[in-house]
């Protein structure tokens, strides 16, 4: 009998901002809570691996060089730092360890917004219009025309993003800018706004990933007051469990040509920035109908709870998968792709080849 896979599992606990500590108040939302963190041990253990948990600290290294399990399956948002999600990539790679997900070249990227829209469009992968500013009384750009979006520059859920930060005047961009640089101690990416519809896409596998159905966020059921963005209020207070907006629809209801072509940009995006076993890539279309990408997520969310409204495990499930199957599937992909997949017992939980 093939022995249980020892499979690491790196995360890192979303938390309370401590008394003292002089954080914004959204610091810690890229972090999963623990029931997310349980949800993937037990998804894991019924495909027959032995899971090992790993907080994605300052001691990490020290215990997966100790613990050095066969494959690790990876979460984590990592500590701090422009390049913090490349951190334990980076550890399991100089121990020789496998793991999920993409490598430390892909996350640095595809966190940093403008490097991302960069290198898409030098693949002529279109991408909005955007500038960087590290100081709130840069010039702004002649080919830049509000309405605009400021954001800061490397962040994910939405973090730094508020419904003030559709910015339709000078002033308004000057106090946006302003409040990004001072709150989050980076520049501000400001871009162009896209007045259509908005999109998200789930992709699973390597060379040739599968397109999972394609989420719409249904900004026209925002409170009446909000802008038009899927800002941190959208994603965070407004729409919660327990007051769950119909904020997604999924399949999207899109006309053939529009889903062939969200999804051939997805694919091509996947590729060209070597993104591995699981993505989601966010998308809008501008105001010619043209999908355009806003950011890619290479380390996407994986809440199990449906009225969570957590992207890539709503697509997931809109294609006929049990949230066991979406782990086992993603660990699969990464064995795989080391050529270990003969040590995997749980195929059965498999839903891709």
């Amino acid at each position: 009998m093939i022995p249980a896979l020892r499979v690491g599992l790196t995360y890192n606990l979303r938390r309370k901002i401590g008394e003292g500590e002089n954080l914004p108040e959204d610091f810690y939302v890229e972090f999963d809570e623990e029931s997310t963190v349980n949800a993937i041990a037990s998804a894991l253990r019924r495909g027959g691996c032995k899971v090992i948990k790993v907080e994605a600290d300052e001691n990490a290294y020290y215990k997966l060089r100790r613990l050095k399990p066969d494959i690790v399956f990876n979460i984590a948002e990592g500590l701090r730092g422009e390049s913090r999600e490349s951190h334990i990539p980076a550890i399991l790679e100089m121990l020789s360890i496998p793991y999920t997900g993409s490598g430390p070249a892909t996350l640095a990227i595809c966190l940093d917004k403008a490097l991302t829209h960069k290198v898409l469009s030098a693949h002529g992968v279109p991408s909005p219009k955007f500038q960087v500013f590290r100081r709130a009384d840069e010039r702004l750009d002649s080919g830049m025309d509000f309405p605009l979006v400021v954001k800061p520059l490397a962040e994910g859920s939405s973090k730094g993003i508020r419904s003030s930060s559709l910015v339709r005047d000078e002033e308004s961009l000057r106090r946006q800018v302003s409040w990004v640089i001072e709150t989050y101690h980076q520049p501000a990416i400001v871009e162009e706004f896209m007045p259509g519809r908005e999109f998200t896409v789930g992709l699973i596998g390597n060379e040739e990933p599968t397109v999972l159905p394609i989420v719409e966020i249904q900004l026209d059921k925002l409170p009446n007051s909000a802008s038009p963005i899927y800002s941190y209020e959208a994603k965070w207070i407004w729409d919660t469990p327990e007051k769950p907006l119909d904020i997604f629809q999924c399949p999207a209801r899109i006309q053939r040509d529009l889903e062939n072509e969200i999804r051939e940009i997805s694919i091509k995006t996947f590729k060209i920035l070597n993104c591995r076993d699981v993505c989601r890539i966010d998308m809008r279309l501008d105001s010619e109908g043209v999908p355009r990408v806003l950011e890619v997520n290479p380390l996407p969310g994986l809440i199990p709870d449906p009225e969570a409204h957590s992207c890539l495990p709503e697509a997931a499930r809109a294609a006929g998968f049990t949230y066991d199957e979406l782990i086992c599937t993603i660990l699969w992909q990464a064995l795989k792709r080391y050529g270990l997949q003969h040590l995997f017992r749980g195929k059965s939980l498999v839903k891709i080849p």
